[in-house]
């Protein structure tokens, strides 16, 4: 067993967290991790209206009676979605932990404290993870420049951010970005983390409810295989090496601005990749750990190795390297 400040503060068996991944974020997924022992979360914004997500809290408390939590992330749009109400509909369902990432989260902490809920914000930066500890959550995610989505704009890996980060927070925090195994998980506690998240991995198992072809996709390809897209608009993306991500990469190199990429990176698009299998219909998003990843498990045959994995190289291919 594997025991953490992580584990404690949010009450899960095992330190590893199914981060929230739109159009993936779903209740068969979210659940399947729970029962393994993780924390999954399901995403708030991949369901269309509050009452949607609402359904979907349901039907994963049909699935599973073990902790499990909605991601929030807030994002700057033209029209965006009401925000207030996917939060409101998470109280009102008796959710305990949620996920924040994007914007700051500080407007609506004082809603989850009174709700008793804990906060897990997402961060890509070392300041960024003090200023959320600053204001009151109750843990950070950190991502090094290898994860998938949005990593920021600084490119540090997780070999230097995690241990820097740890350096200086005095409240749990899980590593995001390159982990897809247990030797991932051992050197994220080594360096200081309580915890790891884990996309790209997650959208490769069994109960992940994207097309097959895509997981088979994530199975082939190598660590090579991914594209940073929004470099020249500050805003960068780590996504799959496809037809429309080399595009918008072109597009960017010989200056074009959103409006020239925009028609290609619609979620609309993206979505089309997920539920069709069509892998050139739009971008989605892919880590470097697409390189370690070789089979499609089910979430508890994926969870148990890596714990077992673990415990095993803790106590006793690392002892083995200590001479007295």
């Amino acid at each position: 067993m594997l025991r953490t400040r992580f584990t404690e503060t949010f009450g899960v068996e095992h330190p590893i967290v199914q981060g929230g991944m739109m159009h993936v974020g779903r209740a068969g997924l979210v659940a399947a991790v729970a029962n393994a022992g993780g924390l999954g979360f399901i995403t708030a914004l991949t369901q269309p209206t509050p009452d949607d997500l609402r359904k979907e809290i349901a039907r994963t408390r049909e699935l599973t009676d073990k902790p499990f939590g909605v991601n929030v992330t807030i994002l700057p749009s033209i029209n965006p979605p009401p925000y207030a109400e996917y939060v409101q509909a998470i109280i009102e369902s008796g959710i305990k932990i949620v996920e924040t990432a994007g914007s700051n989260p500080e407007p609506f902490l004082p809603y989850y404290r009174e709700a008793g809920i804990k906060v897990l914000h997402k961060c890509t930066s070392v300041r960024h993870a003090l200023k959320a500890q600053k204001i009151g959550v109750d843990g950070v995610s950190i991502d090094g420049f290898e994860c998938a989505g949005h990593p920021g704009e600084d490119d540090i890996p997780g070999l230097i951010l995690i241990p820097a980060a740890a350096r200086v927070l005095d409240i749990p925090m899980i590593a995001s970005g390159g982990i897809a195994d247990a030797r991932g998980l051992v050197a994220a506690l080594a360096l200081g983390a309580d915890g790891v998240n884990m996309g790209t991995r997650f959208l490769c198992t069994q109960e992940s409810a994207i097309d097959q072809t895509v997981k088979e996709q994530i199975v082939a390809n190598s660590e090579l295989d991914t594209q940073l897209i929004f470099r020249t608009m500050r805003n960068t993306a780590r996504v799959a090496d496809n037809e429309i991500s080399r595009k918008v990469v072109e597009i960017e190199k010989a200056g074009g601005t959103f409006d020239d990429v925009r028609d290609l990176v619609a979620g609309a698009r993206g979505r089309r990749v997920f539920d069709e299998g069509d892998l050139d219909a739009g971008i989605w998003s892919a880590g470097l750990a697409q390189g370690l990843i070789h089979d499609i498990p089910s979430c508890a045959e994926l969870i148990g190795r890596m714990v077992a994995d673990a415990e095993e190289l803790i106590t006793a291919r690392l002892a083995e390297k200590v001479v007295a």
